[in-house]
């Protein structure tokens, strides 16, 4: 089998994104690896500047540059269009595949092609964010037809301390949200490190878990056309779509 290669367009202040993707591709070794292009992002708040971060052209901009190499496929892997509006990531994805000739997704996407998928319906969600980027996740996911049972947060407002916050901390936002008994908990951020206690929490809670991280790396799958089980990172990825749609 050929090597497979994703690109992936990154928020500039992630530290967790790229390090559990290439723990979790590891079983893929030699056939599949991931690439990275950051794009300047510091803070999540529903103000103008934050707005400014998730424009087009910036990311467009990265995706250029992630294609000067031999790519199968491009994906945002952040979250933003979970408060600002699917239809966002949707045009981002057309912009990149006419920019590049590649098949593109998103973290957003993923997660709704992961709710589809597995039947999951009623959605709790468990965030690091402040509660008004909260509240405008789940009025989004509500918009998307999903019945939004809980929401557990945070509050905090710069990536750096997002990506900074305990493995207590981060049980606790999903044991709060696991309150609310969803058909799964959505964990929305691509620098929060619930990803390394996804399986942990499973098996604790009784409750699927989708993790912003975990997602888009099945997601990446899906665009490689390596839809197949990876083992230990919760039900998701143990889970393939492929196998799951038969």
């Amino acid at each position: 089998m050929s090597m497979k290669r994703i690109g992936h367009i990154t928020p500039s202040s992630n530290t967790w994104l790229e390090p559990l993707t290439y723990a979790m591709n590891e079983p893929l070794t030699g056939r599949l690896t991931h690439h990275f292009s950051r794009i300047r992002v510091t803070h999540l708040a529903l103000e103008a500047t934050s707005e400014a971060q998730f424009q087009q052209e910036p990311m467009l901009a990265g995706a250029r540059l992630l294609a000067d190499a031999p790519l199968d496929g491009i994906v945002w892997n952040g979250t933003s269009a979970s408060w600002r509006g699917l239809e966002n990531d949707l045009a981002l994805c057309a912009a990149i595949t006419r920019e590049t000739g590649l098949p593109a997704s998103t973290s957003t996407i993923a997660f709704y092609r992961a709710f589809r998928t597995f039947g999951w319906q009623k959605i709790a969600l468990a965030v690091p964010y402040t509660e008004d980027i909260t509240a405008d996740i789940a009025t989004e996911y509500a918009r998307q037809g999903l019945s939004i049972t809980g929401t557990a947060c945070l509050g905090i407002r710069e990536n750096v301390g997002i990506g900074a916050a305990t493995p207590d901390e981060i049980r606790d936002v999903l044991r709060r949200a696991a309150a609310s008994q969803p058909d799964c908990i959505a964990v929305v951020c691509t620098n929060f490190n619930a990803t390394a206690l996804v399986a942990e929490m499973e098996a604790e809670l009784g409750i699927p878990i989708a993790d912003s991280i975990a997602v888009t790396f099945w997601e990446a799958l899906r665009l490689a056309g390596m839809e197949m089980p990876v083992e230990g990172w919760g039900r998701l990825l143990a889970s393939p779509a492929a196998a799951v749609a038969a």
